[in-house]
């Protein structure tokens, strides 16, 4: 009886694999739609991207590949030595120019939130620099 039940359970999933509507049927039967080089089986060809930027709003310069270098002037030295720990001094040259406040903010904040090891006559010395070549007022380009 046993072997009569499992022939029957057999043939009935055989049937349901085989109705017109199954799942397995069809996707035996369906043929993917797409263009497919036989050279690339397996392989996503996509065309390349456009260039064409005529609706551009913003255009970006290249990025230098080497450190601009400091202002010269007092404290420059104080400058590549305590920033340098941390930092390049292209975060100094690449700014925009930065007010005495915010500059002396900055130097703060690398003492007191990031931990530099600035004793206070250097960290006076680095934002009289940074005040003296880096403002608006003093930059120059």
């Amino acid at each position: 009886m046993t072997g009569n039940r499992c022939l029957g359970i057999v043939l009935l999933a055989a049937a349901g694999a085989l109705a017109p509507g199954s799942t397995a049927l069809s996707q035996a039967t369906k043929v993917p739609e797409g263009n497919y080089d036989p050279g690339n089986l397996g392989m996503q060809m996509q065309p390349a991207p456009q260039n064409g930027d005529a609706g551009a709003v913003y255009a970006v310069g290249p990025w230098p590949t080497y450190t601009p270098p400091l202002a010269d002037g007092e404290g420059r030295e104080l400058v590549q030595s305590f920033c340098g720990i941390c930092h390049s001094t292209t975060y100094i040259t690449m700014q925009p120019p930065l007010t005495s406040a915010t500059w002396e903010a900055a130097v703060n904040k690398m003492i007191g939130t990031f931990g530099a090891p600035i004793p206070e006559p250097s960290a006076q010395a680095i934002i009289a620099y940074l005040k003296s070549h880096y403002t608006p007022e003093t930059r120059k380009e």
